[in-house]
């Protein structure tokens, strides 16, 4: 059975802004179709920590996906010839990577936005699964008023490329998947395949993205785990980080710098995170730190991860309790906000260019502080205390 990567699902809340959906405006540029339910998107949204529990096997309708090649113009030429005040993040010139897009709801698309806004090109590997109902989306313009950028132009994908981080070569898929209808229509989708299509159609990167997760088992309690539910976690969730580092490292140039995403829940208890996904995030996050030395001695490449806070995402909301999770970050947390995905974007855009030149294998905490906190505030034990609240 193929396991899904889920787009790390950091149970986060997108507010409406200019950064909302994307499409590929240019005609005749792939995209995907088909409605998925809850627990589908739970496994296929870009940024979800917690992933779907049960196996992704409706049929969903899948033909051959002709891409054509669309450059990106993530800043309009007014903005391109206007001098430039303060430290601005410029990514002109630079290519990016970002695996596990497949709506624009979630973390990948926002990190994928704020990087087109400082003027990276953008690539996108999308679960083969969802291919076409993203790509479809796409073409139909349902994406259209979340490409907006800051300076009134649309993010544009250069290219979307099938993709499943659960299997690093052709030899390690199953029977079963390569005969799967899911995957009909696409080829050349595990980890090694990618890295070659992307160095044959552009030769080089400089940015890699993470947002991948994906649990089986993650409504079981860590005790009740399986022995498949638990490696099937730290497999989709922190090793497909390894193995993209991996096979995209040599085509990375140097200077270049790879992101992915964390979650509280590999440090402090989370009720309801099961099916070992805590675990999968302490092991990246401990990876992240050895992948920095490496990828640091070896390649010059910088190798940081985000901790983000809980967003409203559709792969989130089919989980069940992220309202509720939202409602304990806003009482508790030092600052009294929603957190957007956004937020979480302009932290990556930042932590890969030029101004982070000296930070790398560490976790950056995006969560309006909540991390700080070794109390809920909230409780009817503090009530007598004189804790300081927000109007």
């Amino acid at each position: 059975m193929a396991t899904s990567v889920t787009p790390s699902m950091h149970i986060a809340t997108t507010k409406p802004s200019i950064y909302s959906s994307c499409q590929v405006s240019k005609p005749g540029t792939a995209i995907l179709s088909t409605e998925i339910n809850k627990a589908s998107w739970t496994r296929l949204t870009c940024s979800s920590h917690i992933s779907s529990t049960q196996p992704f096997f409706q049929s969903l309708p899948s033909s051959p996906v002709k891409l054509q090649k669309v450059i990106t113009k993530a800043m309009s030429e007014a903005s391109n010839n206007k001098p430039v005040s303060g430290l601005p993040i410029d990514l002109r010139g630079k290519r990016a990577f970002i695996a596990g897009v497949a709506d624009d709801n979630g973390y990948g698309w926002a990190i994928a936005k704020s990087l087109a806004a400082a003027g990276a090109e953008i690539l996108v590997g999308t679960w083969v699964p969802a291919l076409n109902i993203f790509e479809t989306s796409l073409r139909r313009g349902k994406f259209d008023e979340s490409r907006m950028l800051p300076d009134g132009s649309l993010m544009e994908i250069t290219k979307v490329y099938p993709l499943d981080a659960v299997f690093d070569c052709p030899e390690d898929v199953p029977e079963d998947v390569k005969n799967n209808e899911r995957y009909a229509g696409s080829s050349n989708w595990t980890v090694k395949e990618v890295a070659e299509s992307v160095k044959q159609d552009f030769g080089s990167i400089d940015i890699l993205v993470h947002p991948l997760a994906n649990g089986p088992e993650v409504s079981k309690l860590l005790s009740e785990t399986s022995r498949n539910g638990y490696p099937a976690a730290i497999s989709a969730s922190s090793y497909s980080f390894i193995s993209l580092l991996k096979h995209f490292l040599p085509i990375m140039n140097p200077g270049g710098a790879s992101i992915s995403l964390t979650y509280i829940a590999s440090e402090r208890i989370i009720p309801g995170y099961g099916g070992g996904m805590s675990s999968a995030k302490a092991a990246l996050e401990s990876d992240t730190k050895v992948l920095a030395f490496e990828a640091g001695r070896k390649h010059k490449i910088r190798v940081n991860t985000i901790s983000a806070g809980p967003l409203r995402s559709r792969a989130a909301k089919a989980i069940g309790f992220i309202d509720m999770m939202i409602d304990y970050s806003m009482a508790n947390a030092p600052l009294q906000k929603e957190l957007s995905a956004e937020e979480v974007g302009d932290t990556a855009a930042f932590l890969v260019s030029p101004l982070a030149s000296a930070i790398t294998g560490a976790v950056v905490y995006v969560d309006n502080g909540l991390n700080a906190m070794g109390v809920g505030v909230d409780s009817p034990v503090f009530a007598d205390l004189n804790i300081p609240k927000g109007n």
